[in-house]
């Protein structure tokens, strides 16, 4: 290894001084680490048993080292992890573990004297070094491979968890799937429903949860076939807060359902959002983010019994409630091609009373008839309702 000579006597003395290392680092690490006096006791066994495994790490690695040479690089394996790596990557972050490795290094550079052969004490100190280093790249790869499992595992929670808003499963598993994501019931809830860009899930997932992050808004993402489904918990503005996520998605429309108080109620929003997405080309025009709300005719002609129902009775209806003189008013106004003064002749009154009716129509139904994409709302929602008048 070096011309002080093989290492083969300095490798015996650390084997045998092995248990002693990892005693001593456990209580140099409950002496000044103060976070490492706090964790269960059931924790601090896998880090005495990850300890030993690196005294045992290291001198693997010093022998093949002494083999190779001291010009060659030796990748310490990730099995000095392999004593507790899930529960150690789950309880104890990696900033820890990088204090942990340099509290047992530190550990094991103050014994250099004691341990080396007299003459090696430079060369086994140089080697602890690299060795640390080393130690430190596999506790990074580590907790990468833990992250990505994490990462994985939630993306496909949260799948879940959509497909059952979607479904309209019941609320006890909507609540249990929630509450193993760290739901936090924010309030109010809106689903939105967009293309999704491609790619893995996962990465998907983690772009809308940096996006939710900036805005504190909650979020539960899932990919289904070619579209993200986001279900947004605690946005005042679903539709502004939408809009600073769009990056997310894809190309295409991206569409936000109306909000509703809980998650547990937020099948019938997500329905909406999807029955918004799938109606969303029929109006190119249309913003992005669009609200569901604003794309009930496109949704009525693509089949979607809900926004049928919304138009026949909260359209239609409180138009027939009202009396007949504002439909008979809509009519004629939509058969004068939009024009007051002939609507007003068919009618035999002055135009100033078709725009007090006219308004009137807006006030009851929230759809303005003198606004072109209104107008076309009411259109079919008069279709819609006098095809089917019993319901």
């Amino acid at each position: 290894m070096t011309s002080s000579g093989s290492m083969t006597a300095t490798l015996a003395r650390i084997e045998r001084a092995a248990g002693a290392l990892s005693t001593a680092s456990v209580s140099r690490m409950d002496e000044v680490l103060p976070w490492f006096r706090e964790i269960p006791a059931d924790q601090r066994a896998w880090v005495t048993l990850v300890a030993q495994a690196g005294v045992q790490s290291l001198v693997e690695w010093l022998r093949r080292q002494d083999k190779a040479g001291a010009g060659e690089s030796q990748e310490v394996s990730d099995e000095v992890f392999d004593a507790a790596p899930r529960a150690l990557a789950r309880s104890i972050n990696l900033e820890h573990t990088v204090q942990l490795i340099k509290v047992t290094i530190d550990v094991v550079e103050d014994q250099v004297p004691h341990l080396a052969e007299p003459g090696q004490e430079a060369v086994l100190r140089e080697a602890v070094v690299r060795f640390s280093r080393e130690v430190a790249f596999a506790a990074a790869r580590v907790y990468a491979r833990a992250a990505e499992t994490r990462g994985l595992w939630d993306a496909r929670l949260q799948a879940l968890l959509v497909d059952a808003l979607l479904r309209g499963e019941e609320s006890d598993v909507i609540a249990s799937r929630a509450a193993a994501l760290g739901w936090s019931d924010a309030t109010p809830v809106a689903v939105v429903v967009g293309r999704s860009p491609g790619g893995e899930a996962a990465a998907i997932v983690h772009i809308v949860y940096r996006a939710a992050r900036r805005q504190s808004v909650e979020v539960i993402a899932g990919v289904h076939g070619d579209r993200l489904v986001v279900v947004l918990g605690g946005a005042i503005d679903p539709l502004g807060a939408t809009e600073k996520m769009l990056g997310a998605f894809g190309d295409g429309p991206v569409v936000v359902s109306p909000s509703v108080p809980t998650l547990d109620e937020a099948t019938p929003a997500a329905r909406a959002a999807v029955a918004g997405y799938r109606a969303a080309p029929a109006w190119p025009a249309a913003p992005r983010p669009v609200a569901a709300s604003e794309l009930l005719p496109e949704r009525a002609l693509a089949g979607d019994a809900e926004a049928r129902r919304i138009l026949r009775q909260e359209v239609y209806g409180s138009l027939v409630r009202s009396g007949g003189e504002l439909l008979e008013t809509l009519d004629a106004f939509f058969a004068a091609g939009g024009v007051l003064e002939s609507a007003a002749r068919a009618l035999f009154v002055h135009p100033n009373t078709v725009r007090y009716r006219l308004k009137r129509i807006g006030e009851i139904t929230n759809f303005a008839p003198l606004t072109p994409r209104d107008a076309f709302t009411l259109r079919v929602a008069l279709a819609i309702g006098r095809l089917d008048p019993s319901r």
